[in-house]
């Protein structure tokens, strides 16, 4: 499981993170919500060691994530990650990119590399795009290839940020069905969203953030459809009206 506790982050004299305390079990998808600005984003970098922590822990597996001993490279093949911006390497193949972090990180032959990413792209639908360069991919495709490249490296857990806001409205579907396949599959996801469609549907719980405060956290359709917070409640209603 991943154990949040007591979490402080702070960027200068701004905190931005204000003790949070949050579990999440193994096979979950928890979705976080909130407008922008209120920790969510950040959260998940400090769930990956990818932003410093100012106070609590954070632990993965039993593993102290920004413990000095901490192995971090070793760690973050247990997390894989999936950011707004699809970050593939423009002179790379759709295959190449996949079949990049298995070679390099895990020494894999390049061989079996090249099967491993065709395998995964099939997984998300773009095993006939493989040979292709990610300028000639549409926004959805590129970021199903994001994916393809996180699942290469068999994660324990899926850290999605963002993943559909910058894309064009006729090409969420496509990326919202990847990820409802791999919930399928048992992965454990942290889904920062603004689609609560996909978030009440999908999610196993919800959890709201408001100003780097935890507000609400709860069963996806209760805290979407009957909040018991009032804060809760006034989000909703601004982002569903």
């Amino acid at each position: 499981m991943i154990e949040i506790k007591a979490v402080r982050k702070s960027f200068g004299a701004i905190e931005v993170i204000r003790g949070i305390n949050l579990t999440i079990e193994r096979g979950e998808v928890l979705c976080l919500i909130g407008a922008s600005g209120s920790g969510k984003s950040t959260l998940l970098q400090c769930i990956n060691s990818l932003e410093p922590i100012q106070g609590g822990q954070i632990v993965v597996d039993g593993i102290d994530v920004h413990g000095k001993s901490t192995d971090l490279n070793k760690l973050r093949q247990k997390l894989g990650i999936v950011f707004q911006q699809y970050n593939a390497f423009p002179h790379l193949t759709a295959l190449e990119n996949v079949a990049l972090a298995p070679r390099v990180v895990k020494k894999m032959p390049r061989a079996q590399a090249l099967e491993l990413a065709r395998e995964h792209l099939d997984y998300v639908g773009l095993g006939a795009r493989a040979d292709l360069r990610p300028a000639k991919l549409s926004g959805g495709q590129q970021q199903r290839l994001a994916i393809a490249r996180a699942l290469a490296m068999k994660p324990d857990y899926m850290l999605f940020d963002e993943v559909t806001s910058a894309l064009d409205p006729e090409l969420v579907g496509e990326v919202l069905d990847t990820m409802r396949n791999l919930k399928a599959t048992g992965m454990t996801m942290i889904v920062v969203t603004h689609d609560i469609a996909f978030a009440r549907e999908s999610g196993d719980r919800v959890a709201f953030f408001d100003r780097g405060t935890l507000c609400e956290v709860g069963p996806a359709k209760q805290v979407i459809n009957e909040p018991r917070e009032e804060r809760t409640r006034q989000f909703l209603q601004r982002v569903l009206n």
